[in-house]
């Protein structure tokens, strides 16, 4: 009897840690929106569908600012991410294009942005122009991509920033952690003179 409870015991012990185990996963949020506060390290954001959200910043949060370039700025070498949308036909069109930290994971994967989007994030191994637009051929570690980017696509760049930039009516981007409903992030994405974010 006394062993059968400590057996009890042991797979009650278990199965708790597992929950607390579970009950502290964290998980990856986008966070699109406007800056409405910020009060010591929180961040307070109205999202692009009307939530409002308060992201807690590291103490030595990163900040980048968003500056215009063309696609003329952008050469082979160059790491960058390309929202795109695949035509009926297959081909996949760019929906804007931005220069991206090392640091960020390179693929091509499903995106938020629109139903149906794609991200890309990728070294550019060839640019090609032509009378109707662009065309880059993104190479990452599992495949190469060529994307088609019309001359009307944003284009942009990071450039270093501070917390200063981080004031009301800004717009932001960052990848923050939840963790039990908390956000947390290290890295915020700001406009600057007008030039949103990537999205």
């Amino acid at each position: 009897m006394a062993s059968m409870m400590r057996q009890l015991a042991r797979a009650a012990g278990i199965l708790l840690l597992a929950g607390t185990v579970a009950h502290a996963q964290t998980s990856p949020v986008r966070v699109r929106g406007t800056i409405t506060g910020l009060n010591g390290n929180v961040l307070s954001v109205k999202a692009r569908d009307g939530k409002m959200l308060e992201v807690n910043l590291a103490d030595n949060v990163t900040v980048g600012a968003t500056k215009r370039i063309t696609l003329a700025d952008i050469k082979a070498g160059d790491y960058v991410g390309v929202t795109s949308m695949k035509r009926p036909d297959g081909t996949m069109v760019a929906v804007e294009v931005h220069v991206l930290p090392a640091s960020v994971p390179p693929g091509s994967f499903p995106w938020d942005l629109e139903p149906g989007s794609t991200m890309t994030n990728a070294n550019v191994t060839a640019k090609v122009d032509s009378a109707k637009g662009h065309e880059l051929t993104l190479d990452f570690k599992t495949g190469t991509q060529k994307i088609f980017v019309p001359d009307n696509v944003p284009v942009a760049a990071t450039e270093p920033g501070d917390r200063s930039m981080l004031k009301p009516g800004e717009s932001v981007f960052m990848v923050a952690q939840s963790t039990d409903g908390k956000l947390t992030a290290s890295r915020v994405q700001v406009s600057k003179n007008g030039v949103k974010p990537p999205q």
